[in-house]
């Protein structure tokens, strides 16, 4: 879990030879779990047993030897600092979602918000880099109850069975360059080297062209676990590249809907932090993907992101823009096949602690305005898909108003623009993984074209094609996570 990252920082290893020094990320990986094994829980604070495999001596003071009550007492120090504050909610913006989300979800709002409220039930997933090896981190995840999200079999059956409105021979097209069948069996042939888990081991940027040579053919391999086991992450090193990516499982979902494929044409409008467009080049490798983000903090972010996953030689095909993402209809009108709009939006995991009352006052105050900047951005993402391209919309939200209506609205101002039903396409296909919320009762019902409620006939098919909605509940903490595919004609 994230309050254990501590240990990888405050321990200094220098009871080992050259000799027996494994690679430091192995080592740190290995820690990790040795001493999570260690560590119990208690309503008063948190205590670490006693374990010789955590004592090294300190190179700094000399000091070979320390006596059990002067390590108890270093133990409990370096918890004590290392570790994170407790996380409580913010008044105002659990009241107010209490208000919002109890009319919205019903009944669904109670173990949601009891799952909002628990940081330390968090699920994590691992993304892995398809630009560098990981044959010992697949052992390593699958040693620890990790298991594959989405394995070959289940997206052979998403794929092809889903029932939307892409024709069956699209589907079996992007079966086989959006996820084709990637076979972890042969990862698993070879004896263990621990020393390869280090990124140095990664490839660096003169491997570059090798790389893209010898890579398996795209696939998205991301694993999860069961319990809210958190894998250590890796730091950022210059010329070399990570071999994983941490994040929320349900962030996936998006860039599953996009369906890339090999040769086209990428947008991602919003795409700082980067997750989404590390995504996007696991799955395809496209002409061109844009990655934009107009904040300079943030685009920095981004591109520090972009350099740790994918080698230099990619730098032709990934690209990164600065433009308002309102203007790219005006300034790049009809010139990509694919469009990721990861809207700004009220972010519900981090607005929930998001600290002091008057921070979250402040913030409810932002969110009001916010569906009408996601508006003009799905509208300009609208206006830069070709004609027959797909954009994908997407929030971090449960938030009908930023998610349901958007799209409503949007859709109304285009007349050629058509929802797709991803309703048995993804959350049927994947509900062993994600809870997905009912369709919302208040849309669909009075605004909508006739043309789509004729298609339809119900308002329940109606409201699925406007979007799905992971909602985080016990056992399946993933999301919030809100996603809406929509065809330009």
């Amino acid at each position: 879990m994230s309050n254990n990252a501590f240990i990888y920082n405050r321990i200094e290893i220098c009871a080992l030879t050259p000799e027996s020094r494994v690679s430091s990320s192995m080592l740190l990986v290995h820690m990790f779990y040795c001493a999570r094994r260690r560590i119990s829980f208690k309503p008063e604070k948190l205590t670490l047993v006693a374990s010789p495999l955590l004592w090294y001596c300190n190179c700094h003071t000399g000091r070979d030897v320390l006596r059990l009550d002067e390590k108890e007492e270093a133990a409990e120090n370096q918890v004590n600092k290392g570790l994170k504050k407790e996380r409580f909610p913010c008044q105002p913006i659990l009241d107010h979602f209490d208000q919002q989300y109890g009319q919205e979800l019903g009944d669904l709002w109670t173990s949601t918000r009891s799952t909002l409220l628990n940081p330390h039930s968090w699920q994590y997933g691992v993304m892995l880099n398809r630009f560098t090896v990981a044959t010992d981190i697949i052992q390593i995840l699958q040693s620890k109850g990790f298991s594959r999200f989405l394995p070959p079999t289940d997206v052979s059956t998403l794929l092809c069975d889903a029932h939307s409105l892409v024709s069956k021979s699209k589907y079996q097209a992007a079966n086989k360059v959006v996820l084709s069948p990637h076979c972890i069996s042969k990862y698993l042939l070879g004896d263990f080297h621990p020393q390869t888990l280090s990124t140095s081991h990664a490839f660096s940027q003169d491997q570059k062209s090798n790389t893209l040579l010898s890579m398996p053919h795209p696939s998205l391999q991301c694993y999860i676990h069961p319990y809210p086991m958190r894998f250590p992450s890796q730091a950022h090193r210059p010329g070399q590249l990570k071999q994983y990516y941490l994040l929320n499982a349900a962030s996936l979902l998006p860039v599953l809907a996009l369906q890339v494929r090999d040769g086209e044409k990428v947008l991602d409008l919003c795409s700082a932090p980067g997750g989404k467009a590390l995504a996007i080049m696991q799955c395809a490798m496209p002409a061109l993907l844009c990655c934009n983000e107009p904040d300079p903090h943030r685009q920095e972010w981004l591109a520090k992101t972009l350099e740790s996953f994918l080698p230099h030689s990619l730098n032709t095909r990934v690209i990164v823009s600065a433009q308002d993402g309102r203007c790219f209809g005006m300034s790049e009108a009809a010139k990509y096949d694919k469009v990721l709009v990861d809207a700004p939006c009220s972010n519900d995991r981090s607005w929930l602690h998001s600290g002091s009352s008057q921070k979250g006052a402040h913030r409810l105050k932002e969110r009001v305005r916010l569906p009408v900047l996601q508006a003009q951005l799905l509208r300009s993402a609208l206006s830069a898909v070709r004609p027959g391209g797909v954009v994908v919309y997407s929030t971090c939200t449960l938030s009908s108003s930023e998610n349901y209506a958007v799209v409503e609205t949007v859709l109304n101002d285009f007349p050629e623009a058509e929802p797709d039903d991803l309703w048995e396409e993804i959350a049927i296909p994947l509900s062993k993984y994600f809870a997905f919320s009912p369709a919302h009762p208040g849309h669909g019902q009075a605004s909508h074209r006739p043309s789509l409620q004729s298609r339809n006939r119900t308002v329940s098919s109606y409201s699925h094609r406007l979007g799905i909605l992971v909602v985080p509940q016990p056992g399946k903490t993933w999301g919030p996570m809100f996603l809406s595919r929509i065809r330009r004609r």
